[in-house]
Order: structure tokens, then C-alpha cells, then sequence
């Protein structure tokens, strides 16, 4: 029976011993799958080395954003360039100073069994020069292809100790006792940790997936687009070339309205509150209907019932009407107190909107007109040197003559 190799990088103690725990933001792996995708199609060369900037609060460390950072070779072994990583993290520092936010560790591939000696000169230069306590972030690309439902994130946060090598007696006799502590190796643990998302990285979420699906569609259409183009070896281009003109330019109308990003992300946005408004507006229409058709007895307690042209009868019911009773009440606190003031601040903001579209308008038409001046300029210019040559042959013509 075959057993199973151990990685001698990994900590013998036990997770829990710690008390670090380590909470992950989803802007963290947005960056991480980012880089790793473009390092991967762009086939850069080098490892996939960032870096992760967050706090660290007592045992609970947070992490919040990511960057790459750029490696240099030396000596056989791949680095940090220190200059260009301390520009960066400066700079990083700068833009998220509310709260400030320091580095806690950095993130690569690593292989589902654990951290590789590869690995050791970078984070010992981010434990020498940066953070004592910094936290190695893996992901495991094998993993990041399987999508079973309920499967745990593709990666492991590992923190660094140096702990004393055990010495192993394998044969069961006694050892001799030497003095002095055993040499310390550096070692690494499995923390445990959770996701956190806040309202503005679930924003942030939402946008990226949105933009994944516009960008999708733009490409099909392009693939549509060029579809059409492949030469046929059976003399059949002809026909499709001499097809009737509403069909080529209905397909440059389709090649030329494709909506870019902005276009698209303004129509969603438009599209999301058309449908609020109307679905407002059939609340409404919904609430009006149920009015219309109680009976105009049921307040005197004598008919509870009216059976309308339908056929169907309508029940009053005392709850809804409280409902509808409470939101008419509530109407008084969306209207302003100052109608008047309201009304001339809307009528004062809408002069300034038409005052901004009748200066676009004198804006465009000095532009047409300077651009039709430059045209009339160079039609009068070509005329004039065109006459003059015309009239050239005729001058010498005379002087020829009166010779």
C-alpha cells in the first residue's frame, strides 16, 4: 500500500492552535482571476506574483484589494523588482487612505498539495522587508475548472512560522542528547477564512457581470457580421453579390449600430426604470379598479357583496382599504411644503437645460459655417486658377496675332 507523500513545507501543528483568521473580499479574486487570465492568453513570461493590501485588527486579518507586481530573474531564481513595487504600493497606500490599508501578504499558483520551495525567496523578501506576518494567498488553477455545485473556492491562505525540525528515529533507539536548540525552518499553516462582501463590491459585482454579458454580444454580432464572407468555390460570390440593394444595406445598418459599452449600460438603465414606471402604473390601475368596483353600500353596513358585470362578486376587505387609506395619508410627505419654491427651482433648472441645448445649437452652427467658409474658399480658388489658364492661350494667341 502506497502512502501518501507529505509536503515538508506544511506545519505539523494543527490549524486551530493559531486563532489568526483570515476574511476575503470578492474584489480580491475579480484581480487574481483577472491577471491570471491575461498572463495566461498574453503568455507572459515569469510566475503569476501579486500582492494584497488590507488590515489586520488583533487575530483577524482583512483582505481587501490586489495588485501584480512585477519579478526580475536573478541568480537562477525569480524576485521582486523592490523599486517598482514600492512606487506601487505608495500608490496604493495614497488611493485607499479612509481606511488606511497596508500590506498583509501576496498571492501566486500553487499546487493543491501546498506551497513549493520555488516560492521561498520571494515570501522570505516580503517577510524581510515589508511585513513580518504576511499571509500567502494560493490558488489552484486545476481546481478552478470544476464547477460541482456547493464546491469550496479554488484557493488556500497560508500563514508562516519558523518552528524547530523534530528529528525522526526510524530504527527505535535512543539518541544522543545534544545541547542547544534544534535549527528553525520556516513552515506553513492553513488559516481559515471567509468571504465578506459589502454593498459597494456587490455593486461592483453586479457591473462586471453585466459587462461580461454585453461584451458576449457584441462579439456575436461581429461573428454574424463576418459570416458571410467565406468564398465559395462553385462561382456562387456572383450571386451573392449581385443581391438586391435592401439586403447589403441592411446588413451595413447591422454592422454599423452595434451599441458600444456606454450605449449599452445607458439602455439597461433606462430599461430598468421604464419597467419600475410601469410597473407602478399598473399598481395603480390595479388599486383604481378595486375602488371602482366596491359597492357604494358596504359603508353603511347593510350589503357587504355587489355582484358587478363580470359576474363576480367583490368582497370589501377592511385591510387593503386601511392600506390604500395609509398610503393616500403618506402622499402629503412626497409633495413639498414650498409648492412654489419647487415649482420655480424645476422651472429654473429646465431654462438651464434648454439654455445649454440652444448654445450647443450656436456651437454647431459656427462650425458648419466655418467648415462651409473653408469649402466656399477653396471652390473660389480652384475657379480662379482654372480661368486663369483658360485665359492664358487666348494672351498669346494675340500676341501672336499682332506679330
Amino acid at each position: 500500500m502506497e502512502t501518501a507523500t507529505v509536503n515538508p513545507l506544511l506545519s505539523t501543528q494543527k490549524s486551530s492552535d493559531s486563532g489568526l483568521q483570515a476574511i476575503l473580499h470578492p474584489l480580491v479574486l475579480l484581480t487574481i482571476s483577472d491577471y491570471i487570465t491575461r498572463h495566461t492568453l498574453r503568455e507572459q513570461p515569469g510566475p503569476v506574483i501579486g500582492a494584497l493590501i488590507g488590515q489586520q485588527n488583533g487575530r483577524e486579518v482583512t483582505i481587501e484589494h490586489a495588485f501584480e507586481c512585477a519579478t526580475l530573474p536573478r541568480d537562477g531564481e525569480v524576485v521582486v523588482d523592490a523599486d517598482w513595487f514600492e512606487q506601487r504600493l505608495g500608490q496604493m497606500k495614497t488611493i485607499h487612505s479612509s481606511p488606511q490599508l497596508d500590506l498583509v501578504g501576496w498571492y501566486t499558483l500553487l499546487p493543491r498539495s501546498g506551497p513549493t520551495p520555488a516560492i521561498l525567496p520571494v515570501h522570505n523578501w516580503f517577510l524581510s522587508t515589508h511585513n513580518e506576518s504576511s499571509l500567502l494567498l494560493g490558488f489552484h488553477p486545476e481546481e478552478s475548472i470544476r464547477h460541482d455545485a456547493g464546491s469550496r473556492l479554488p484557493l488556500t491562505i497560508y500563514e508562516s512560522n519558523h518552528e524547530a525540525e523534530e528529528p525522526k528515529n526510524g530504527r527505535g533507539e535512543d539518541e544522543e542528547m545534544r545541547d542547544g536548540e534544534p535549527p528553525l525552518k520556516l513552515r506553513f499553516r492553513e488559516l481559515p477564512y471567509s468571504v465578506e462582501t459589502g454593498e459597494a463590491e456587490m455593486i461592483s459585482m453586479d457591473f462586471v457581470a453585466r459587462g461580461a454579458g454585453n461584451a458576449t454580444a457584441v462579439e456575436r454580432r461581429e461573428q454574424k457580421a463576418t459570416s458571410g464572407n467565406v468564398d465559395d468555390p462553385k462561382g456562387k460570390r456572383k450571386m451573392e453579390a449581385a443581391e438586391s440593394p435592401a439586403a447589403s444595406s441592411g446588413a451595413a445598418d447591422g454592422e454599423e449600430h452595434v451599441l458600444s459599452r456606454e450605449d449599452e449600460e445607458m439602455i439597461a438603465a433606462l430599461t430598468a426604470k421604464a419597467n419600475s414606471v410601469k410597473m407602478l402604473q399598473s399598481r395603480i390601475n390595479l388599486l383604481t379598479t378595486y375602488l371602482e368596483r366596491l359597492p357604494p353600500s358596504y359603508l353603511t353596513g347593510d350589503d357587504t357583496t355587489m355582484i358587478t358585470g363580470d359576474g363576480e362578486p367583490t368582497i370589501p376587505s377592511y385591510t387593503i382599504l386601511r392600506s390604500i387609506q395609509a398610503l393616500v395619508n403618506r402622499l402629503s410627505l412626497v409633495v413639498p411644503s414650498a409648492t412654489e419654491a419647487y415649482e420655480q427651482e424645476m422651472v429654473s433648472e429646465a431654462n438651464d437645460v434648454h439654455l445649454m441645448e440652444l448654445l450647443n445649437d450656436v456651437l454647431q452652427s459656427s462650425s458648419e459655417i466655418r467648415s462651409l467658409g473653408k469649402k466656399y474658399n477653396i471652390v473660389e480658388t480652384s475657379r480662379s486658377q482654372s480661368k486663369k489658364h483658360a485665359d492664358e492661350p487666348k494672351i498669346l494667341g494675340s500676341r501672336f496675332a499682332e506679330i
